[in-house]
C-alpha cells in the first residue's frame, strides 16, 4: 500500500529533478530551455504545495486537532520558498544568471532542510496519525494534478 511518505517522497524527487534542469541551462545560458524547465519546476511544485496545503495539512490538522504545529512551519516555508523563486524568475526574464544561480542556492538550501523535515519528522507523523485514510488522502492529492 502506497503511504503519505511514499507519495510525497517521490514527488520531492521529481521536484528537484526540474529545478535541477532548471540551473543547468541558466549555467549554460540556454535561456529558453531555462525558462521551459523554471515553468515546470515551479509548476510541479506549487502543485506539490497544493497537494500538501489543500489535503494533506487540512486532514492532519483536523486529526491533531492544531494547526500551530508543524504545519503552520510548512505553510511559512512554503512561503519563503515562492519568494524565493519570485526573484530567480525576475533575474530570468533579466537574462542574469548570476543572480539567478544566487537565489537558486538559497532556494536548494531552504528546500533540502524543507524537505529533510517532512520527510523525517511530518510525513512518518502523517501516516500515524492519518492511518486508514492515505488511500482516499492520495486519492485527493492525485486530483489536484498530481500524477505521481
Amino acid at each position: 500500500m502506497e503511504t503519505i511518505s511514499s507519495h510525497l517522497g517521490t514527488d520531492h524527487k521529481r521536484c528537484d529533478d526540474f529545478f535541477a534542469q532548471a540551473e543547468t541551462a541558466v549555467a549554460g545560458t540556454l535561456w529558453t530551455n531555462a525558462e521551459l524547465a523554471m515553468n515546470a519546476f515551479v509548476e510541479a511544485l506549487e502543485q506539490h504545495f497544493a497537494m500538501e496545503e489543500q489535503v494533506l495539512f487540512p486532514a492532519f490538522e483536523e486529526a491533531t486537532g492544531s494547526n500551530a504545529g508543524p504545519t503552520s512551519v510548512m505553510r511559512m516555508e512554503h512561503r519563503q520558498m515562492r519568494e524565493v523563486i519570485s526573484a530567480m524568475n525576475e533575474s530570468l526574464a533579466q537574462r542574469d544568471a548570476d543572480g539567478f544561480l544566487g537565489y537558486s542556492e538559497t532556494l536548494n538550501t531552504l528546500m533540502q532542510q524543507h524537505n529533510m523535515k517532512e520527510e523525517s519528522i511530518l510525513y512518518p507523523m502523517s501516516d500515524r496519525v492519518l492511518d486508514g485514510q492515505q488511500e482516499a488522502l492520495i486519492g485527493a492529492m492525485r486530483e489536484t494534478g498530481i500524477t505521481s
